[in-house]
C-alpha cells in the first residue's frame, strides 16, 4: 500500500490537512440583515417586533432602532424576507424592505 492510499480521509495526498468540522464552521457564519419597518414609535412597538421576529426559527438576535425605523436581524443563514415580513405584520407594523447597505 502506498503512502497516498494510507492517508486518512482528512488529509490530501500532498499532506495538507482539512476537516469536515472546519468546513461546517465556516458555513455556519451568522447573517446580519437590516430591515426598514414603518409605524414603530415606542418601547411597546420595539418589544412587539422583537418578540415576533425573535420567535422565528433560525433567528439569533433582533435589535430595533426606533429613531431610524431599522430592525437588525441576525440569523443562522440567509433570512426568508417573506417570513420576516409576516412576523412584522403579526406585530402590527409594516416591513418596507431591506435597508440600503452603507459603504464602509
Amino acid at each position: 500500500m502506498s503512502d497516498t492510499t494510507a492517508t486518512s480521509s482528512c488529509c490530501s495526498p500532498t499532506g495538507s490537512c482539512h476537516s469536515q468540522a472546519a468546513t461546517e464552521t465556516a458555513a455556519a457564519q451568522p447573517v446580519t440583515t437590516v430591515y426598514e419597518v414603518s409605524g414603530m414609535t415606542c418601547g411597546h412597538c420595539e418589544a412587539s417586533v422583537s418578540r415576533e421576529i425573535g420567535a422565528l426559527d433560525g433567528v439569533g438576535t433582533v435589535q430595533v432602532e426606533l429613531s431610524t425605523g431599522r430592525v437588525t436581524v441576525t440569523t443562522d443563514e440567509e433570512p426568508d424576507d417573506t417570513r420576516i415580513a409576516a412576523a412584522v405584520d403579526a406585530a402590527g407594523y409594516t416591513l418596507t424592505g431591506r435597508a440600503a447597505q452603507e459603504e464602509r
